[in-house]
């Protein structure tokens, strides 16, 4: 079995090596932060913008940032480098560190530090092409989901729920308005018009986010942000998800009802094809 080496607190090691204290106040408290940025032909996609999440959610939660950018990107490069897969998304997490347990923060605990690196799993080629289920939920998380914390429980829960009910992912709802998916961010369409959820703290400002907005513009594609009712969602003309490991796919079933002609729509078909070749570039 494959044995990657990872980061860990200033040195390279074995996975399987890897340990933490218990008293770690990631694993007490959840109280850590973390960070996805994908690898496609050995080169980062949009890390600037993928750090600069991860320090914004650092200085929310009052986490002292243990490296400044340049830091930051040679340790990704070097977990990366360490991995046979050309295509990656590299994890990166960040805790408040070691401290006796007690909720308040300790005065001098070091931040524990810790990346490693998974081979990308392209979409399944059938999601591309025939689109995918959904299923439905109210989201019970906290208020601050712009936060990207390790304490995921309601989107454990969302995730387990979509598992479930068959479904490739659960869309959320706070009193009748849309705001994400478990894992993603989620978008209509209307009469051609891309529309998405506003960029406050109901929603994790998925990376992706800001690059739908800049294909849209490139393509022409007119986009809106808003507050989107429930209703709106399931008469949407299409309706699609983003996320980092899933990219872009359409969503053509929502609660065993269909979305649209059932089918991926054309506003679906430009976008892939703009993100694909964002990949490539």
């Amino acid at each position: 079995m494959h044995d990657p080496l990872v980061y860990l607190n200033g040195a390279m090691t074995p996975l399987s090596e890897a340990r933490i204290p218990v008293l770690d106040r990631g694993f007490i408290f959840g109280d850590g932060i973390y960070e996805v940025i994908p690898m496609y032909g050995r080169k980062l996609f949009r890390a600037q913008q993928h750090l600069a999440r991860l320090f914004r959610s650092l200085a929310a939660v009052a986490m002292p940032n243990p490296h400044d950018a340049g830091q930051w990107l040679a340790l990704v490069e070097q977990v990366a480098a360490a991995q046979p897969a050309d295509d990656q998304l590299i994890y990166l997490q960040v805790t408040r560190g070691i401290a006796p347990r007690a909720h308040a923060f300790p005065k001098d605990a070091a931040p524990t530090v810790f990346i490693m690196s998974n081979p990308v799993n392209p979409p399944d080629p059938r999601a591309i092409a025939d689109g995918i289920a959904c299923v439905t939920l109210e989201d019970r998380r906290w208020l601050r989901c712009d936060i990207k914390s390790t304490s995921l429980l309601g989107n454990v829960l969302a995730a387990q729920h979509a598992v479930e009910h068959g479904a490739v992912e659960t869309i959320q709802f706070r009193d009748g308005i849309l705001t994400e998916g478990a894992s993603s961010n989620i978008w209509i369409v209307v009469a051609g018009v891309l529309m998405a959820p506003p960029k406050d703290n109901l929603i994790l400002e998925g990376i992706r986010y800001g690059l739908i907005e800049e294909l849209c513009a490139a393509e022409g594609i007119r986009f809106e942000a808003r507050r989107i009712a429930r209703a709106e969602v399931f008469a949407a003309d299409e309706v699609l998800l983003s996320s980092a490991g899933r990219e872009l796919l359409p969503v053509v079933r929502l609660d065993d009802r269909q979305i649209g002609n059932g089918r991926p729509g054309p506003v679906f078909r430009r976008l892939y094809a703009a993100y694909q070749a964002a990949k490539a570039a």
